[in-house]
């Protein structure tokens, strides 16, 4: 589902994290957790695993033209073969920012994100502000994160649901023709990949 920057937003449901929070009390104090090995396993998958795959994925459509259509039209089996299937990444689709278009996401009920390719959303992600602002005032958001987008270029908002999650292809930094798919897979951040941020500039 997509909203342009004009649309309303439905009212939200508070913030599930002090839920979360005082289940990860409950079961460290049972011994059931050892928070030092949970730390380590939302590291992985914030910062290492999931937005690694993303930037992969990225990287080889902006380099084949062909996997690039494929991936916008029907990413599914090409994702399946990849290895980037999986609970909370089964039904994917795939934007493209362009010229004309800037592309965002949000989940305004509750923080549905494709964990297999960007792994364990961020906090902001899943805040009543981001979540309720982004439909409202997107260029608003998008300017505090530094994304300046120029008023004639749209920008276009998708709410990800549990049946739908997104995932932004932001655009091929310049000059970056030579690159490789691995180099140009470092450019690719996490945020890039939510819409909230541009690819890195490569270093001179």
């Amino acid at each position: 589902m997509s909203y342009d920057d004009e649309n309303s937003h439905a009212l939200l449901p508070s913030d599930p994290a002090l839920r979360v929070k005082s289940l990860e009390t409950i079961l460290t104090e049972k011994g059931l957790v050892e928070p030092a090995a949970l730390d380590s396993i939302i590291d992985a998958y914030q910062n290492q695993i999931g937005p690694k795959n993303g930037a992969k994925v990225v990287a080889r459509m902006w380099v084949d033209a062909i996997f690039r259509d494929e991936m916008l039209r029907n990413p599914t089996p090409l994702l399946h073969d990849m290895g980037f299937l999986g609970r909370q990444g089964e039904h994917m689709v795939f934007v493209e920012n362009t010229d004309k278009i800037h592309n965002v996401v949000v989940c305004t009920l509750c923080s549905c994100y494709p964990w297999p390719l960007l792994g364990i959303p961020p906090g902001w992600y899943k805040s009543d502000s981001y979540r309720a602002r982004t439909v409202r005032s997107p260029r608003d958001v998008l300017a505090e994160f530094g994304v300046e987008i120029p008023d004639e270029k749209k920008v276009r908002v998708w709410d990800s649901t549990a049946e739908i999650r997104y995932l932004v292809v932001p655009q091929r930094p310049a000059g970056t023709e030579g690159l490789d798919e691995s180099t140009l897979a470092s450019l690719v951040t996490r945020d890039s990949m939510i819409g909230t941020g541009f690819a890195r500039v490569p270093s001179p």
